[in-house]
Protein backbone atom coordinates (compact mmCIF):
# COMPACT_ATOMS: atom_id res chain seq x y z
CA UNK A 1 0.00 0.00 0.00
CA UNK A 2 1.22 3.42 -1.39
CA UNK A 3 2.08 5.56 1.69
CA UNK A 4 0.89 8.89 1.33
CA UNK A 5 2.98 12.38 2.01
CA UNK A 6 2.28 13.46 6.41
CA UNK A 7 2.61 17.13 6.66
CA UNK A 8 5.59 17.90 8.66
CA UNK A 9 3.43 20.06 11.39
CA UNK A 10 1.01 16.83 11.95
CA UNK A 11 4.45 14.96 11.56
CA UNK A 12 5.60 16.71 14.73
CA UNK A 13 2.63 15.98 16.80
CA UNK A 14 2.85 12.26 16.86
CA UNK A 15 3.46 9.67 19.07
CA UNK A 16 3.06 6.54 17.22
CA UNK A 17 6.94 5.87 16.46
CA UNK A 18 7.85 3.09 14.74
CA UNK A 19 4.99 3.80 11.94
CA UNK A 20 7.16 4.09 8.01
CA UNK A 21 6.26 7.58 6.86
CA UNK A 22 6.28 10.09 3.85
CA UNK A 23 7.68 13.78 4.21
CA UNK A 24 8.51 16.12 1.26
CA UNK A 25 9.85 19.79 2.00
CA UNK A 26 13.32 22.10 1.67
CA UNK A 27 16.48 21.52 3.19
CA UNK A 28 17.09 24.07 5.91
CA UNK A 29 20.28 22.43 6.46
CA UNK A 30 22.65 19.60 6.39
CA UNK A 31 25.23 18.60 8.99
CA UNK A 32 26.79 15.35 10.10
CA UNK A 33 30.00 12.95 10.80
CA UNK A 34 31.85 10.28 8.49
CA UNK A 35 28.92 7.38 8.78
CA UNK A 36 25.64 9.73 9.58
CA UNK A 37 23.82 13.22 7.94
CA UNK A 38 21.29 15.23 9.48
CA UNK A 39 18.83 17.23 7.32
CA UNK A 40 16.69 19.79 8.66
CA UNK A 41 13.60 19.64 6.52
CA UNK A 42 10.55 21.71 6.39
CA UNK A 43 7.40 21.91 4.15
CA UNK A 44 5.73 25.03 4.99
CA UNK A 45 3.18 24.21 7.39
CA UNK A 46 5.05 24.74 10.57
CA UNK A 47 8.18 27.31 11.28
CA UNK A 48 9.85 23.72 13.33
CA UNK A 49 11.76 21.52 10.96
CA UNK A 50 11.85 17.66 11.22
CA UNK A 51 15.23 16.30 11.75
CA UNK A 52 16.27 13.46 8.76
CA UNK A 53 18.66 11.06 10.24
CA UNK A 54 20.50 9.68 6.93
CA UNK A 55 22.90 7.13 7.52
CA UNK A 56 25.48 7.38 4.88
CA UNK A 57 25.99 3.86 4.28
CA UNK A 58 22.32 3.50 2.67
CA UNK A 59 23.38 6.50 0.57
CA UNK A 60 25.35 7.13 -2.53
CA UNK A 61 27.65 10.38 -2.27
CA UNK A 62 26.20 11.01 -5.70
CA UNK A 63 22.73 11.62 -3.80
CA UNK A 64 24.24 13.38 -0.84
CA UNK A 65 25.76 15.98 -2.48
CA UNK A 66 22.61 17.07 -4.40
CA UNK A 67 21.54 17.66 -0.80
CA UNK A 68 22.34 20.61 -0.50
CA UNK A 69 20.24 24.33 1.35
CA UNK A 70 17.08 24.87 -0.52
CA UNK A 71 16.96 20.97 -2.28
CA UNK A 72 13.53 20.14 -2.63
CA UNK A 73 13.48 16.46 -1.07
CA UNK A 74 11.06 13.39 -1.08
CA UNK A 75 12.29 10.84 2.53
CA UNK A 76 10.64 7.55 3.50
CA UNK A 77 11.48 6.16 6.86
CA UNK A 78 10.46 5.36 10.54
CA UNK A 79 9.31 8.14 13.29
CA UNK A 80 10.98 7.22 16.23
CA UNK A 81 11.77 9.49 19.52
CA UNK A 82 14.16 11.91 19.05
CA UNK A 83 17.41 11.60 21.51
CA UNK A 84 18.21 15.22 20.91
CA UNK A 85 16.45 18.78 22.19
CA UNK A 86 14.57 21.03 20.79
CA UNK A 87 12.08 17.72 18.79
CA UNK A 88 10.28 14.88 20.14
CA UNK A 89 10.29 13.65 16.48
CA UNK A 90 12.39 12.17 13.72
CA UNK A 91 12.90 10.36 10.78
CA UNK A 92 15.05 7.56 9.93
CA UNK A 93 15.38 7.57 6.57
CA UNK A 94 15.41 4.68 4.23
CA UNK A 95 14.44 6.24 0.78
CA UNK A 96 16.01 9.55 -0.13
CA UNK A 97 14.53 11.10 -3.81
CA UNK A 98 15.78 14.63 -4.84
CA UNK A 99 12.95 16.29 -6.74
CA UNK A 100 14.50 19.38 -7.01
CA UNK A 101 18.42 20.45 -6.49
CA UNK A 102 19.78 23.88 -5.54
CA UNK A 103 22.88 25.49 -6.75
CA UNK A 104 25.32 27.79 -4.64
CA UNK A 105 23.55 30.65 -6.21
CA UNK A 106 20.51 30.04 -4.79
CA UNK A 107 19.69 33.77 -3.05
CA UNK A 108 18.71 32.42 0.47
CA UNK A 109 21.47 30.62 1.55
CA UNK A 110 21.98 29.92 5.15
CA UNK A 111 23.70 32.83 6.42
CA UNK A 112 22.22 36.65 7.75
CA UNK A 113 20.57 38.36 4.89
CA UNK A 114 19.04 41.95 4.99
CA UNK A 115 15.62 42.95 4.63
CA UNK A 116 16.52 44.46 1.75
CA UNK A 117 18.42 42.19 0.19
CA UNK A 118 15.86 39.90 0.68
CA UNK A 119 12.97 42.12 -0.91
CA UNK A 120 14.99 41.79 -4.13
CA UNK A 121 14.47 38.16 -4.19
CA UNK A 122 10.29 38.35 -2.69
CA UNK A 123 10.38 35.07 -4.40
CA UNK A 124 12.68 33.19 -2.91
CA UNK A 125 12.29 34.84 0.47
CA UNK A 126 9.27 33.11 0.97
CA UNK A 127 10.97 29.81 2.32
CA UNK A 128 12.80 31.43 5.02
CA UNK A 129 11.96 30.71 8.15
CA UNK A 130 10.97 34.79 8.76
CA UNK A 131 8.40 35.13 5.64
CA UNK A 132 6.83 31.49 6.48
CA UNK A 133 5.79 32.64 9.71
CA UNK A 134 4.36 36.21 8.71
CA UNK A 135 3.10 34.34 6.18
CA UNK A 136 1.30 31.90 8.19
CA UNK A 137 0.40 34.69 10.60
CA UNK A 138 -1.06 36.74 7.80
CA UNK A 139 -3.03 33.52 6.70
CA UNK A 140 -4.70 33.13 10.30
CA UNK A 141 -5.51 36.58 10.52
CA UNK A 142 -7.38 36.30 7.49
CA UNK A 143 -9.54 33.59 8.74
CA UNK A 144 -9.93 35.79 11.93
CA UNK A 145 -11.52 38.58 10.18
CA UNK A 146 -13.99 36.33 8.58
CA UNK A 147 -14.80 34.35 11.32
CA UNK A 148 -15.11 37.34 13.32
CA UNK A 149 -17.79 38.71 10.83
CA UNK A 150 -19.31 36.02 10.35
CA UNK A 151 -20.07 35.17 14.22
CA UNK A 152 -21.34 38.58 14.93
CA UNK A 153 -24.57 38.67 11.64
CA UNK A 154 -22.34 40.51 9.58
CA UNK A 155 -22.41 39.40 5.42
CA UNK A 156 -19.26 39.48 3.47
CA UNK A 157 -19.69 41.95 0.87
CA UNK A 158 -18.22 42.76 -2.36
CA UNK A 159 -17.80 45.95 -3.95
CA UNK A 160 -16.11 46.69 -7.21
CA UNK A 161 -11.95 47.11 -8.02
CA UNK A 162 -12.55 49.22 -10.75
CA UNK A 163 -14.64 52.39 -10.03
CA UNK A 164 -15.58 55.57 -11.48
CA UNK A 165 -15.29 57.49 -8.00
CA UNK A 166 -12.87 58.73 -5.83
CA UNK A 167 -13.94 57.84 -2.07
CA UNK A 168 -11.43 59.92 -0.80
CA UNK A 169 -11.21 62.57 -2.84
CA UNK A 170 -7.43 62.43 -3.01
CA UNK A 171 -7.13 61.71 -6.43
CA UNK A 172 -4.42 59.31 -6.36
CA UNK A 173 -5.66 56.84 -7.87
CA UNK A 174 -4.50 54.42 -10.97
CA UNK A 175 -6.19 54.73 -14.68
CA UNK A 176 -7.98 51.62 -16.21
CA UNK A 177 -8.19 52.45 -19.24
CA UNK A 178 -8.16 50.19 -22.98
CA UNK A 179 -7.11 53.11 -25.15
CA UNK A 180 -3.83 53.49 -26.96
CA UNK A 181 -1.85 56.14 -24.50
CA UNK A 182 0.38 57.30 -27.87
CA UNK A 183 -3.30 57.95 -29.93
CA UNK A 184 -5.69 59.92 -26.80
CA UNK A 185 -8.86 61.49 -28.31
CA UNK A 186 -9.08 65.11 -26.88
CA UNK A 187 -11.82 67.92 -26.95
CA UNK A 188 -11.25 71.71 -27.72
CA UNK A 189 -10.03 72.08 -24.02
CA UNK A 190 -7.05 69.41 -24.00
CA UNK A 191 -9.28 67.08 -22.10
CA UNK A 192 -9.54 63.22 -22.71
CA UNK A 193 -12.47 61.76 -24.12
CA UNK A 194 -13.38 58.53 -22.98
CA UNK A 195 -16.47 57.67 -25.64
CA UNK A 196 -14.30 55.20 -27.20
CA UNK A 197 -12.70 53.43 -23.98
CA UNK A 198 -14.26 50.48 -22.59
CA UNK A 199 -16.49 51.75 -19.91
CA UNK A 200 -17.09 54.96 -21.98
CA UNK A 201 -15.88 57.03 -18.93
CA UNK A 202 -12.99 57.51 -16.82
CA UNK A 203 -12.02 55.09 -14.51
CA UNK A 204 -9.60 53.98 -11.78
CA UNK A 205 -8.65 51.12 -9.52
CA UNK A 206 -10.40 51.80 -6.17
CA UNK A 207 -9.16 53.53 -3.28
CA UNK A 208 -11.73 52.32 -1.20
CA UNK A 209 -14.74 49.80 -1.01
CA UNK A 210 -16.46 52.77 1.83
CA UNK A 211 -19.18 53.91 -0.17
CA UNK A 212 -20.22 50.89 -1.87
CA UNK A 213 -20.19 49.55 1.58
CA UNK A 214 -22.65 52.23 3.05
CA UNK A 215 -25.12 50.76 0.36
CA UNK A 216 -24.99 47.39 1.43
CA UNK A 217 -25.15 48.46 5.26
CA UNK A 218 -28.45 50.08 4.56
CA UNK A 219 -29.92 46.90 3.17
CA UNK A 220 -28.78 44.09 5.06
CA UNK A 221 -27.86 46.10 7.98
CA UNK A 222 -24.68 44.89 8.79
CA UNK A 223 -21.67 44.10 6.03
CA UNK A 224 -17.83 44.70 5.70
CA UNK A 225 -15.36 44.00 2.66
CA UNK A 226 -12.33 42.21 2.62
CA UNK A 227 -10.15 43.14 -0.95
CA UNK A 228 -7.35 44.82 -2.12
CA UNK A 229 -7.74 48.93 -2.96
CA UNK A 230 -4.91 51.33 -4.43
CA UNK A 231 -3.25 54.41 -4.12
CA UNK A 232 -0.81 55.90 -6.77
CA UNK A 233 0.99 57.91 -3.96
CA UNK A 234 4.90 58.56 -4.36
CA UNK A 235 5.49 57.52 -1.04
CA UNK A 236 8.19 55.70 -0.12
CA UNK A 237 8.33 54.79 3.53
CA UNK A 238 8.12 51.82 5.84
CA UNK A 239 4.13 52.19 5.95
CA UNK A 240 2.80 52.93 2.09
CA UNK A 241 2.05 50.19 -0.04
CA UNK A 242 0.37 51.36 -3.40
CA UNK A 243 -1.62 48.30 -3.16
CA UNK A 244 -3.00 46.65 0.03
CA UNK A 245 -5.82 44.97 1.44
CA UNK A 246 -8.90 46.64 3.50
CA UNK A 247 -10.89 45.64 5.87
CA UNK A 248 -14.11 47.57 6.42
CA UNK A 249 -17.56 47.01 8.29
CA UNK A 250 -20.29 49.03 7.74
CA UNK A 251 -23.32 48.84 10.23
CA UNK A 252 -26.71 50.43 10.04
CA UNK A 253 -28.27 51.95 13.42
CA UNK A 254 -24.91 52.24 15.06
CA UNK A 255 -23.61 55.02 16.89
CA UNK A 256 -20.62 56.57 18.01
CA UNK A 257 -20.04 54.52 21.38
CA UNK A 258 -21.37 51.43 19.94
CA UNK A 259 -18.56 51.94 16.91
CA UNK A 260 -15.65 52.32 19.12
CA UNK A 261 -17.20 48.66 20.99
CA UNK A 262 -17.02 47.35 17.78
CA UNK A 263 -13.72 48.18 16.83
CA UNK A 264 -12.05 47.48 20.40
CA UNK A 265 -13.60 44.25 20.29
CA UNK A 266 -12.99 43.20 16.97
CA UNK A 267 -8.96 44.27 17.24
CA UNK A 268 -8.64 42.48 20.23
CA UNK A 269 -10.43 39.39 18.87
CA UNK A 270 -7.61 39.37 15.98
CA UNK A 271 -4.71 39.34 18.72
CA UNK A 272 -6.18 36.99 20.29
CA UNK A 273 -6.64 34.71 17.59
CA UNK A 274 -3.18 35.20 16.74
CA UNK A 275 -1.87 34.18 20.00
CA UNK A 276 -4.41 31.28 20.46
CA UNK A 277 -3.10 29.82 16.64
CA UNK A 278 0.11 31.22 16.19
CA UNK A 279 2.13 30.18 19.44
CA UNK A 280 5.07 28.93 17.12
CA UNK A 281 5.54 31.30 14.84
CA UNK A 282 5.38 34.68 16.88
CA UNK A 283 7.79 32.91 19.73
CA UNK A 284 10.07 32.65 16.99
CA UNK A 285 9.32 36.34 15.88
CA UNK A 286 9.57 36.89 19.82
CA UNK A 287 13.12 35.65 19.30
CA UNK A 288 14.03 36.68 16.16
CA UNK A 289 12.65 40.14 15.36
CA UNK A 290 10.94 41.85 18.51
CA UNK A 291 11.76 40.97 22.04
CA UNK A 292 8.54 42.60 22.82
CA UNK A 293 6.09 41.44 20.56
CA UNK A 294 3.95 38.67 22.40
CA UNK A 295 4.14 41.50 26.09
CA UNK A 296 2.81 43.63 23.45
CA UNK A 297 0.17 41.25 22.22
CA UNK A 298 -0.68 40.30 25.44
CA UNK A 299 -0.70 44.05 26.75
CA UNK A 300 -3.89 45.17 24.13
CA UNK A 301 -5.78 42.58 25.46
CA UNK A 302 -5.57 43.15 29.27
CA UNK A 303 -6.01 46.72 28.95
CA UNK A 304 -9.12 48.91 28.02
CA UNK A 305 -8.77 50.93 24.97
CA UNK A 306 -8.34 54.96 26.24
CA UNK A 307 -11.53 56.95 24.65
CA UNK A 308 -10.67 60.67 23.68
CA UNK A 309 -10.96 63.44 21.83
CA UNK A 310 -8.61 65.07 19.49
CA UNK A 311 -8.71 67.85 21.27
CA UNK A 312 -7.58 66.86 24.32
CA UNK A 313 -5.16 64.53 22.87
CA UNK A 314 -4.06 68.33 21.03
CA UNK A 315 -4.01 69.42 24.63
CA UNK A 316 -1.70 66.14 26.18
CA UNK A 317 0.81 67.37 23.47
CA UNK A 318 1.35 70.89 23.99
CA UNK A 319 1.63 69.93 28.02
CA UNK A 320 4.49 67.52 26.77
CA UNK A 321 6.06 70.44 24.05
CA UNK A 322 5.54 72.35 27.40
CA UNK A 323 7.41 69.90 29.65
CA UNK A 324 10.54 69.58 27.06
CA UNK A 325 8.99 67.47 24.35
CA UNK A 326 10.42 68.02 21.03
CA UNK A 327 8.04 66.45 18.45
CA UNK A 328 9.13 66.94 14.28
CA UNK A 329 6.10 68.34 13.42
CA UNK A 330 3.51 70.36 14.37
CA UNK A 331 0.87 69.43 16.82
CA UNK A 332 -1.50 72.63 17.10
CA UNK A 333 -5.41 72.05 17.40
CA UNK A 334 -6.59 71.46 13.42
CA UNK A 335 -3.38 70.16 12.46
CA UNK A 336 -3.70 66.46 11.08
CA UNK A 337 -1.84 64.58 13.72
CA UNK A 338 1.75 62.56 12.53
CA UNK A 339 3.16 59.15 13.42
CA UNK A 340 4.94 60.51 16.15
CA UNK A 341 1.71 62.20 17.81
CA UNK A 342 -0.40 59.17 18.03
CA UNK A 343 2.55 56.99 19.13
CA UNK A 344 3.19 59.71 21.71
CA UNK A 345 -0.26 59.62 23.05
CA UNK A 346 -0.16 55.63 22.81
CA UNK A 347 3.27 54.70 23.85
CA UNK A 348 4.37 57.56 26.55
CA UNK A 349 1.20 58.93 28.11
CA UNK A 350 -1.31 56.25 28.68
CA UNK A 351 1.12 53.39 27.32
CA UNK A 352 -2.22 51.82 26.13
CA UNK A 353 -4.34 51.93 22.84
CA UNK A 354 -5.94 55.38 22.56
CA UNK A 355 -9.28 55.56 19.91
CA UNK A 356 -9.25 59.59 19.16
CA UNK A 357 -12.41 61.00 18.37
CA UNK A 358 -14.21 64.42 17.10
CA UNK A 359 -11.44 65.81 14.21
CA UNK A 360 -11.72 68.66 13.02
CA UNK A 361 -14.09 68.92 9.70
CA UNK A 362 -10.99 70.45 8.05
CA UNK A 363 -9.02 67.11 7.99
CA UNK A 364 -11.64 64.41 7.74
CA UNK A 365 -13.76 63.21 4.51
CA UNK A 366 -16.73 64.95 3.41
CA UNK A 367 -19.37 61.85 4.39
CA UNK A 368 -18.58 61.92 8.83
CA UNK A 369 -21.34 63.02 11.01
CA UNK A 370 -20.59 66.62 12.13
CA UNK A 371 -21.20 67.60 15.61
CA UNK A 372 -23.19 69.92 17.14
CA UNK A 373 -22.50 73.58 16.63
CA UNK A 374 -22.34 75.74 19.45
CA UNK A 375 -23.50 79.79 18.57
CA UNK A 376 -19.57 80.57 19.17
CA UNK A 377 -18.81 78.61 16.05
CA UNK A 378 -17.25 75.73 18.44
CA UNK A 379 -18.75 72.25 18.51
CA UNK A 380 -19.82 69.63 21.28
CA UNK A 381 -18.31 65.94 20.97
CA UNK A 382 -17.63 62.48 22.73
CA UNK A 383 -18.73 63.11 26.76
CA UNK A 384 -19.29 66.44 26.40
CA UNK A 385 -16.05 67.83 25.08
CA UNK A 386 -15.90 71.40 23.71
CA UNK A 387 -13.72 71.94 20.54
CA UNK A 388 -12.89 75.61 19.01
CA UNK A 389 -14.52 75.04 15.73
CA UNK A 390 -16.56 72.26 13.97
CA UNK A 391 -15.70 68.55 14.51
CA UNK A 392 -16.95 65.35 12.70
CA UNK A 393 -17.19 62.25 14.79
CA UNK A 394 -14.12 59.83 13.67
CA UNK A 395 -13.13 57.03 15.77
CA UNK A 396 -9.56 56.25 14.84
CA UNK A 397 -7.71 53.61 17.21
CA UNK A 398 -3.92 54.47 17.42
CA UNK A 399 -1.76 51.51 18.57
CA UNK A 400 2.04 51.17 19.71
CA UNK A 401 4.64 51.00 17.33
CA UNK A 402 2.02 51.58 14.16
CA UNK A 403 0.19 54.76 14.90
CA UNK A 404 -3.16 54.88 13.43
CA UNK A 405 -4.46 51.19 12.85
CA UNK A 406 -8.40 51.68 12.19
CA UNK A 407 -9.89 55.24 10.96
CA UNK A 408 -13.48 55.31 11.36
CA UNK A 409 -16.61 57.08 11.67
CA UNK A 410 -20.34 57.79 12.22
CA UNK A 411 -21.44 58.92 8.46
CA UNK A 412 -23.86 61.70 7.82
CA UNK A 413 -26.97 60.47 7.40
CA UNK A 414 -28.81 64.09 6.85
CA UNK A 415 -29.39 65.13 3.25
CA UNK A 416 -29.24 68.90 3.56
CA UNK A 417 -26.01 68.68 5.87
CA UNK A 418 -24.17 65.94 3.46
CA UNK A 419 -25.00 68.43 0.33
CA UNK A 420 -23.64 71.83 2.81
CA UNK A 421 -20.79 69.74 3.15
CA UNK A 422 -19.95 68.93 -0.54
CA UNK A 423 -20.93 72.03 -1.74
CA UNK A 424 -18.52 73.76 0.76
CA UNK A 425 -15.53 71.99 -0.40
CA UNK A 426 -16.65 72.32 -3.72
CA UNK A 427 -16.81 68.99 -4.45
CA UNK A 428 -18.00 67.46 -8.25
CA UNK A 429 -20.72 64.37 -7.23
CA UNK A 430 -21.49 63.29 -11.06
CA UNK A 431 -19.99 59.99 -10.33
CA UNK A 432 -21.86 59.67 -6.69
CA UNK A 433 -25.15 60.34 -7.82
CA UNK A 434 -25.78 57.11 -6.42
CA UNK A 435 -24.33 57.57 -3.16
CA UNK A 436 -26.64 60.38 -2.36
CA UNK A 437 -29.51 58.45 -3.07
CA UNK A 438 -29.16 56.64 0.06
CA UNK A 439 -29.98 59.56 1.93
CA UNK A 440 -33.08 60.92 -0.23
CA UNK A 441 -34.91 57.65 0.34
CA UNK A 442 -35.14 55.94 3.46
CA UNK A 443 -31.90 57.26 5.00
CA UNK A 444 -30.83 55.60 8.68
CA UNK A 445 -27.75 56.53 11.15
CA UNK A 446 -25.00 54.18 10.28
CA UNK A 447 -21.16 54.00 10.42
CA UNK A 448 -18.43 51.90 10.27
CA UNK A 449 -14.36 52.13 10.08
CA UNK A 450 -11.20 50.72 7.49
CA UNK A 451 -8.29 48.71 8.83
CA UNK A 452 -5.13 48.23 6.64
CA UNK A 453 -4.78 44.70 6.73
CA UNK A 454 -0.76 44.90 6.55
CA UNK A 455 -0.68 47.14 8.99
CA UNK A 456 -2.58 44.62 11.42
CA UNK A 457 -0.26 42.09 10.37
CA UNK A 458 2.81 44.48 11.14
CA UNK A 459 1.80 45.20 14.59
CA UNK A 460 1.14 40.85 15.30
CA UNK A 461 4.68 40.39 13.35
CA UNK A 462 6.45 42.66 14.94
CA UNK A 463 8.06 43.71 11.77
CA UNK A 464 9.41 46.73 10.69
CA UNK A 465 8.45 47.27 7.09
CA UNK A 466 5.09 47.03 5.75
CA UNK A 467 7.03 45.62 2.41
CA UNK A 468 7.86 42.75 4.61
CA UNK A 469 4.34 41.54 5.60
CA UNK A 470 2.73 41.27 1.85
CA UNK A 471 4.01 38.15 -0.37
CA UNK A 472 4.79 40.48 -3.21
CA UNK A 473 5.03 44.49 -2.42
CA UNK A 474 3.96 47.05 -4.91
CA UNK A 475 5.79 50.43 -3.97
CA UNK A 476 7.11 53.20 -6.43
CA UNK A 477 8.96 51.60 -9.45
CA UNK A 478 8.55 48.72 -8.01
CA UNK A 479 6.30 45.98 -9.83
CA UNK A 480 8.34 42.62 -9.62
CA UNK A 481 7.12 39.27 -9.33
Amino acid sequence: MEIKRTRIADLLKRTDYGQEVLVKGWVRTKRGSKTVSFIALNDGSTIKNVQIVADLEKFSDELMKLITTGACLSVKGTMVESIGSGQAVEVQASEIEVLGTCGDDYPMQKKGQTFEYMRQHAHMRLRTNTFGAVMRIRHNMAMAIHTYFHEHGFFYFHTPLITASDCEGAGNMFQVTTKNLYDLKKDADGKIIYDDDFFGQQTSLTVSGQLEGELGATALGAIYTFGPTFRAENSNTPRHLAEFWMIEPEVAFLDQEELMDLEEDFIKYCVRWALDHCKDDLEFLNQMIDKTLLERLEGVLKDTFVRLTYTEGIDILQEAIRNGKKFEFPCNWGDDLASEHERFLVEEHFKKPVIMTDYPTAIKSFYMKQNEMTADGGSIGYKGIKAPASTMQGTDVLFPQIGEIIGGSVREADYDTLMGEINRRKMDMTHLWWYLDTRRWGSCPHAGFGLGFERLILFVTGMQNIRDVIPFPRTPRSAEF
